[in-house]
């Protein structure tokens, strides 16, 4: 189980694109301090992910409110990952126009990649969280 001083990260930051590398930086900070490496690549790409969506839905919103990320062991092996900004709207998934197309691919990634994963609006404002999860992975089949 991880230990119960390295259970909880937030970071709170501008809309900005340079805070994606610090918000992948906390998530791979809370998966070495639990020993979880195992969940290092997936849980950073989704990171990224995630974080991308929403500084770029508040850049296209002139929203300038901040962003939050959140993470959580829900139990000792998933990780929760909740990344919360105010830009109105949903994101939705959308498959890109062309192979060299930088955008729309997020979505299709966190959902292939996660365990569990949502979008929620929350309270009066116009904001949603997106959030994952994630979980040990699964044994590999026995040959033979």
């Amino acid at each position: 189980m991880p230990p119960s001083d390295s259970r909880l990260v937030s970071l709170v930051f501008p809309p900005e694109p340079v805070w994606v590398r610090a918000a992948r930086e906390a998530v791979r900070t809370l998966l070495a301090a639990a020993d979880r490496r195992d969940l290092a690549d997936t849980a950073l790409l989704l990171t990224s992910e995630a974080v991308t969506n929403s500084v770029n839905a508040c850049l296209r919103s002139g929203c300038s409110t901040p962003v939050t990320l959140f993470t959580e062991w829900t139990d000792p092996h998933h990780l929760r990952v909740l990344v919360q900004d105010e830009a109105p709207g949903l994101p939705v998934p959308r498959t890109p126009a062309a192979t060299e197309d930088e955008h729309g691919r997020g979505l299709a990634l966190i959902s292939y990649g996660a365990d569990a994963w949502g979008v929620c609006a929350h309270g009066p404002g116009p904001g949603k969280a997106t959030w994952f999860e994630l979980g040990p992975c699964p044994p590999a089949p026995a040959i033979g």
